[in-house]
């Protein structure tokens, strides 16, 4: 390839391609504005309390309470909701977690959704709270870096729109944000990964073509730089 051609292969791709580059630029900026402007994650850890000395049930006969394919278990937990014991029970069939009192054994479906409210109203250091969705899969807030599903968002109406989704099975906080930590988020998420593109094979399709011509564009300047690299003429010798 001549040097006429290497230059204008050079100009022309890497003018073409420099968005590409601005864009991965502006990513890393924003992402170390992130890591001083945001919070680490919460600890996935479980909170709150729980008063043993009120067990009256214990496991075996909690699992006799429930119906016949629910009592083959993966996990068993003792959870304090509303100031009392209950075991939340995993079955091998899947599915939403069982709850029983481990009180008196009544049954109660509807302590998953109080467990979550408690949990992200003591997040929030006793803020009242409404809960705005049950997530099942990862959208474009809760992306899958978070992993954990399912999850409830709440929301606390502030003026910053703050919002925690709370995962049941942990016990704790998944993701706390608000407005302006999403703005940063967002801005970071369509510059690194392109996040503005739906479809996610023709995202990776995009990412990997222009990551490709980022790095042609590179070995074109090296190529160049070499065929351009002045020649020592030859000393006449003496």
């Amino acid at each position: 390839m001549s040097k006429q051609t290497l230059r204008k292969a050079h100009r022309w791709l890497g003018l073409i391609f420099s968005a590409s580059i601005l864009m991965a630029a502006g990513s890393g900026v924003i992402h170390n504005v992130m890591t001083r402007s945001q919070p680490p994650p919460p600890p996935a850890l479980p909170t709150g309390t729980l008063d043993a000395s009120l067990i009256r049930l214990g496991v075996a006969e909690a699992l006799e309470k429930l119906p016949g394919e629910a009592r083959a278990v993966t996990a068993v937990n003792v959870r304090g909701i509303g100031g009392s014991p209950w075991y939340q029970v995993y079955s091998q069939n899947g599915g939403a977690a069982h709850y029983v009192s481990a009180v008196d054994g009544r049954v109660d479906p509807a302590q998953d959704e109080a467990y979550a409210a408690e949990i992200a109203t003591r997040f929030l250091a006793g803020a009242a709270v409404r809960k705005t969705a049950h997530l099942t899969a990862f959208d474009n807030e809760y992306l899958n870096i978070f992993r954990i599903l399912p999850v409830y968002r709440f929301d606390l109406d502030d003026e910053r729109h703050t919002r925690v989704y709370v995962s049941t099975a942990t016990g704790s906080v998944t993701r706390h944000t608000d407005d302006g930590r999403q703005l940063e988020a967002r801005i970071f998420t369509n510059f690194h990964k392109l996040g503005f593109i739906p479809d996610k094979n023709m995202r990776d399709l995009v990412l990997t073509t222009l990551t490709t011509a980022t790095c042609v564009v590179a070995l074109l300047g090296i190529a160049l730089f070499f065929a351009t690299m002045p020649r020592k003429k030859n000393r006449p010798q003496a």
